[in-house]
């Protein structure tokens, strides 16, 4: 199970969820305090702004982001749940998590995650860089940009409503 969530709902999630693996995803000067329960090597941070075209001083997600996040994702044994999570809970931790359940839930097809998604997020709205690097790492050949795309921008908010993904719905 993938539990998605705000910077500001970390701890909380991952108390209430028994989560033992943390991905974060921040702009870099962004402050993450590491949960006590969750082991050092069982947490990715990857530094990122949320941007899907070059800025003058921001880092653009790019291949050795993504190329990260599926390492860590196939790590996990999923005996226990993983909290991903971003600023706001909007844009890279839902594309990370969509990314995560594409892959290692390959025989689920990318529209079905994607309204799969859509249906459990209504502000989700996946940041279209990491979507379009993991659809080329994945070897989707533009599905699943194409499924990202047609669920549209969701609904305008400051900070997502926590929820959980399964992967092997």
């Amino acid at each position: 199970m993938i539990h998605v969530c705000s910077l500001s709902k970390v701890e909380e999630t991952v108390a209430k969820t028994g989560a033992e693996r943390l991905l974060s995803l921040l702009a870099t000067g962004t402050e993450v305090t590491r949960p006590a329960s969750i082991a050092r090597e069982n947490h990715l941070h990857l530094v990122m702004h949320d941007i899907a075209v070059a800025q003058d001083g921001m880092t653009m997600p790019g291949e050795e982001h993504v190329r990260s996040l599926l390492d860590f994702a196939r790590r996990w044994d999923r005996a226990r749940p993983l909290v991903v999570h971003c600023y706001a809970g909007i844009s890279r931790s839902t594309a990370s998590a969509y990314i995560i359940a594409a892959a290692l839930a390959p025989k689920r097809s990318e529209v079905e995650l994607a309204h799969t998604l859509r249906a459990l997020s209504p502000t989700a709205t996946p940041n279209p860089r990491l979507i379009a690097v993991a659809d080329a790492l994945l070897e989707r050949d533009g599905r699943m940009v194409a499924a990202i795309a047609a669920i549209g921008r969701g609904a305008d908010a400051f900070e997502g409503v926590p929820f959980e993904f399964r992967i092997d719905a």
